[in-house]
């Protein structure tokens, strides 16, 4: 079973890249971010002539993030996080595939930095930690996948120099993603490139993408019912070289 993380970042101007990806691939579950829609399902007749089915937590022009699978719809859990009511911004959603529990998640950016936009960031994290120990609790197979807007390590990033004024680098995004993994979260991707340098993200900008200029944010995290069943995962890096493409190429976990 192989499952998805990728940010479509905007699903209007991406859909012929990623009907590409799910008629190329076929992969089983695909977490989407930033669908920047407001009412994504009424743009995915391509989608459902692909074979897939999704539950989608839209928002125009911004965010928005979905869970799409071969087959048979997924059942809906839950859109959004306990801890901020007034928090209207669509990044969770959840689903239930077959004996799976899987989560799509747009962690905020938090630039610029330090400032309210980061402020928000730490409660964000904050939020899905509490989530994240509830779904530790059922003892079931669970995959949180998404943008975490984190780079963990420095050796996740082409230059440390770089970003070391970034909100995704901060001292307290770190902290937030590694006390997340110490509730006992498996980081699918690190298990498979312990050395690090797998990137899933390359700038628009400054020829990031022809110098592999990149870095990791998109993360598959399992329980430890999934990582049980764990058997590898990577980056489609190729989908992010083809013209009109995201800024992410798709990453994947592949269970038993």
């Amino acid at each position: 079973m192989k499952i998805v993380s990728y940010n479509i970042n905007g699903i209007k101007a991406r859909m012929p890249r990623l009907v590409d990806y799910l008629t190329e691939e076929q992969p089983d579950i695909v977490c989407l971010q930033e669908v920047k829609s407001a009412d994504p399902e009424t743009l995915a007749e391509p989608i459902h002539a692909a074979g897939y089915r999704g539950v989608w937590h839209g928002q125009k022009g911004f965010n928005g993030v979905a869970i799409l699978t071969r087959g048979d719809a997924p059942t809906l859990i839950r859109k959004g996080l306990d801890g901020e009511p007034e928090d209207e911004q669509s990044r969770y959603i959840e689903a239930e595939v077959g004996d799976l529990i899987v989560a799509s998640i747009y962690l905020p950016n938090g630039n610029p930095q330090p400032g309210p936009k980061f402020d928000y960031k730490l409660r964000w994290i904050d939020r899905l930690h509490a989530r994240a120990a509830e779904l530790l609790a059922m003892e079931r197979p669970v995959i949180l996948a998404g943008d975490y807007n984190i780079i963990p390590n420095d050796d996740d990033v082409f230059s440390v120099s770089a970003m070391a004024q970034d909100a995704l680098m901060q001292p307290e995004s770190r902290a937030g993603y590694r006390a997340l993994l110490a509730q006992g979260w498996t980081d699918s991707l690190r298990t498979r490139f312990p050395a690090g340098g797998a990137w899933t993200y390359w700038d628009y900008q400054a020829g990031a993408w022809q110098r592999d200029n990149g870095f990791r944010i998109d993360h598959l995290l399992l329980s430890p019912q999934a990582a049980d069943r764990f058997v590898d995962a990577g980056v489609d890096k190729a989908h992010r070289g083809r013209e009109q493409a995201s800024d992410h190429a798709p990453t994947w976990v592949r269970l038993r």
